[in-house]
């Protein structure tokens, strides 16, 4: 049996990974796929070894494996350190035949395990990108991330703040005009009033997150969320004198990569849940000292809808390199 090795922190996975480990693993009857970590990597461990045994699950060649990088020694030069991860390759998988490669690493490595060298898209022609690239700027190369790991580099955009600012009307614009989708506040879902009870709010706390959750597995490169689990406390503070302590996990479940609060300089439209035009000003205070008793940055967004538009589509530029949409809202 001819067994191969490829070595990697996939961090993260991407298009250029797969092509070596099914390059390789066309040329085995084992491909032993080392991925190394450390405790101080910028993407954890567990959820860079998740995306590849799901990418490669239904790959019978292919057997991927997690092991702590505690042997390198980065201030020696390359012989000797390929000398050492070869010591460790040999005390930890069984003999390796083949080491197929795309880095200058591989021939000192190869020989080191007394094994045949294969050398795999050097220049990166076929496939021009890197982890680095990728970690730099997600949406440049967004098209070489792999479905599952994209959801990893999804932008969290919450649209925050007290009824009737235009939360829900913007979060659908905004997901429209940049081709994603968004979550819709699902408390609505669930109630015709606002005569509910503890079981409900915690219903709806766990489906708010659910809904998330779900929606970053279709996102493209942004996901536009109607409200969050601080505001579902809110509510459930104001209506039923009460917190459950599973909001505060749930709060915990999801972190957003920018707030938005949406000031009450607009009409106060009725409907069937809203009740609390008269307060619009103790509300607006609630929404912002829950922000900033937590230390959440954000953004007010005031005025009319095309300059709340124009404010929340500058800071996605600014902050996360998210070009403009060309056009103006009908």
């Amino acid at each position: 049996m001819k067994r191969g090795l490829v070595i990697g922190k996939f961090m993260p996975v991407h298009l250029g990974h797969i092509a070596l480990i099914e390059f390789a693993a066309s040329m085995c009857d084992e491909l032993i796929v080392s991925m190394s970590y450390t405790p101080r990597d910028p993407i954890p461990a567990n959820l860079r070894f998740n995306w590849l045994t799901e990418i490669f699950n239904d790959h019978p060649v292919v057997k991927p494996f997690l092991v702590e990088d505690n042997f390198d020694n980065e201030n020696l030069p390359l012989p000797e350190r390929t000398r050492i991860w070869a010591n460790f390759i040999s005390r930890t998988y069984p003999p390796i035949d083949m080491l197929i490669s795309s880095e200058e690493y591989g021939i000192p490595f190869a020989q080191h395990l007394k094994a045949v060298h294969v050398l795999f898209d050097p220049d990166r022609e076929r496939i021009p990108v890197s982890a680095t690239l990728i970690r730099r700027e997600p949406f440049k190369y967004w098209s070489f991330i792999p479905t599952q790991v994209k959801p990893y580099f999804v932008k969290k955009i919450c649209l925050y703040g007290a009824e009737s600012t235009g939360k829900s009307t913007l979060t659908l614009q905004l997901a429209e005009r940049y081709n994603t989708t968004s979550v819709p506040e699902v408390a609505r879902e669930f109630l015709t009033s606002n005569n509910f009870t503890v079981d409900d709010i915690i219903r709806i706390g766990h489906a708010q997150i659910d809904r998330i959750k779900e929606k970053l597995l279709i996102s493209n490169k942004v996901l536009f969320c109607d409200t969050d689990t601080i505001t579902t406390q809110i509510y459930s503070n104001h209506y039923l004198k009460t917190i459950p302590d599973v909001l505060y996990s749930l709060e915990k479940e999801i972190t957003y990569d920018h707030y938005f609060l949406l000031d009450i300089d607009v009409g106060w439209v009725a409907d069937g849940l809203r009740d609390l035009g008269d307060r619009r000003e103790e509300m607006m205070y609630t929404f912002r000292k829950a922000l900033e008793t937590r230390s959440i940055p954000y953004t007010l967004v005031s005025g009319n809808w095309q300059q709340r538009l124009n404010t929340i589509e500058k800071v996605l530029m600014e902050k996360f390199s998210l070009p403009k949409p060309d056009s103006n809202i009908s």
